[in-house]
């Protein structure tokens, strides 16, 4: 296998056609490198020339050491992490393509950080550093690693073996391939079928709006987190950004909850991959005339999903929200799948203290 660093052009022909997060797709990633202080490494494997292996990193460096993670902290991402893209069915094949991968790019191939520093002391900027075969260097005490594993890569084994700590976290998809909208309805808890009935009876619109209704779930969701004395890290520019870019491919919308008099009571924004619809923002507490409008919310969506897809290889809704108990309850309503993906880090009491040193936890 080679393994070799990719513009971001290169990185858009590489992708395929499913199995990776809407955080993977060139223009929400360029907007990402745009709103962080660390660089973007674009990391792609392949046989001849063929695709088989791609992983977005980001590099933050301080003078405490370096910081890799993908994805970045305090941007909304929920997974990142590698794309495997095997030619091979057959496991042993691709266990191999997982496992040289992940060798190669942890310590073998990406930009080498020690003299890119070196060089920056002295006000040098080298024209082969780009070029220089190194490591990333995890194993080093300077060095601290964070990955939140796209839910489609399922085996975080190659990791482990390169001493790093791997745990499961958890996300719920809602699966709505070849289904009807009143077999998913069916589908739901009783208690969430009367809520969205209520919600139904009232003077309630929800419409899909554009940038206008996407500041609008922003400003909502900033408030409800300042009333929970929450820390809310992400800037209006950088949320226009995103939506802008992916709005142009229509991957991002925002679904809008209006009374009679049009005023706002709530809203989710929804991003799309090419296999998933992500509730990403909103869906603040909202309570009009005793009943709660956000299932209405959601139900608007999943039946978007079912009848009319923004992206027509859209199958299943990611609602988020599974690893925080006191949301599970509601989530758990909607008959969805729990589904693990996989959270990759450096091991150890001093990554414990570097995370909040570094803000790496979202």
């Amino acid at each position: 296998m080679r393994v070799e660093q990719l513009e971001l052009s290169e990185w858009e022909s590489a992708l395929p056609s499913d199995g990776f997060e809407v955080f993977h797709r060139p223009e929400a990633l360029e907007v990402v490198a745009d709103h962080t202080d660390a660089e973007m490494k674009l990391f792609g494997g392949f046989k001849g020339q063929q695709p088989i292996a791609l992983l977005p990193v980001f590099v933050q460096q301080k003078s405490v050491g370096t910081a890799v993670t993908s994805p970045p902290p305090s941007l909304g991402i929920p997974r990142l992490g590698p794309i495997l893209m095997p030619t091979s069915p057959k496991r042993r094949k691709q266990e191999k393509v997982n496992n040289e991968f992940t060798e190669k790019v942890l310590q073998q191939v990406g930009t080498d950080l020690d003299l890119d520093r070196r060089l920056a002391e002295v006000g040098v900027e080298s024209p082969m550093a780009e070029k220089v075969v190194n490591r990333l260097d995890v194993d080093s005490r300077l060095t601290l690693f964070r990955m939140e594993c796209n839910a489609a890569y399922g085996d975080p084994r190659p990791y482990s073996w390169g001493n790093l700590q791997v745990e499961p976290n958890f996300t719920y998809f809602l699966d709505l391939a070849g289904r009807d909208t009143e077999e998913v309805r069916k589908s739901f808890s009783k208690s969430l079928r009367r809520e969205i009935g209520d919600a139904e009876d009232l003077d309630v619109t929800v419409e899909t709006e554009g940038l206008s209704g996407a500041r609008e779930i922003y400003r909502a969701t900033q408030r409800r987190f300042a009333e929970q004395d929450e820390p809310f890290g992400l800037t209006w520019e950088y949320v226009r950004d995103l939506f802008e870019a992916l709005a142009e491919e229509d991957r991002a919308r925002a679904y809008v909850a209006r009374d009679s008099e049009g005023e706002y009571l709530s809203g989710i924004t929804a991003l799309y991959s090419n296999d998933h619809a992500y509730f990403w923002q909103g869906g603040a507490k909202a309570i009009y005339e005793g009943t709660a409008v956000n299932s209405l919310i959601h139900w608007r969506l999943i039946e978007d999903i079912v009848d009319d897809p923004p992206v027509e290889s859209v199958t299943k809704y990611d609602l988020m929200g599974a690893n925080t108990e006191r949301l599970c309850r509601y989530k758990a309503k909607f008959g969805a799948d729990l589904v693990p993906y996989y959270v990759v880090e450096s091991p150890g009491a001093a990554m414990n203290v570097a995370k909040r040193a570094y803000k790496l936890v979202q």
